[in-house]
């Protein structure tokens, strides 16, 4: 008995497939018909998708806290210095 090799799909036909599971215009049973493919692995693809989506959505909105962040500090630290300069100065002022 020949043993049967797994079939490897590109990522570009399992994003059409999710696209089009997304769209819901045809059901899992129409879609894995169409693309012959068990209706489970559609619904595994779309799952997995749906999390990735949210963990990258997630990244990026704490990426951007932050860059708010560090330009915060940045002008922060800016203000230090330029009220330790005008400090310093006003000391030698009073002092002379």
């Amino acid at each position: 008995m020949a043993k049967r090799q797994r079939r490897k799909f590109s990522v570009d036909f399992k994003l059409k497939v999710i696209q089009e599971a997304l769209q819901e215009r045809l059901t899992l049973r129409q879609l894995s018909e169409k693309y012959e493919l068990h209706p489970n692995q559609i619904s595994n693809w779309k799952q997995e998708f749906l999390e990735k989506a949210r963990t990258i959505m997630a990244a990026k909105t704490e990426r951007q806290q932050g860059q708010d962040r560090a330009a915060e500090l940045k002008s922060l630290y800016a203000k230090i210095g330029q009220l330790q300069i005008e400090n310093d100065f006003l000391k030698k002022k009073l002092f002379e």
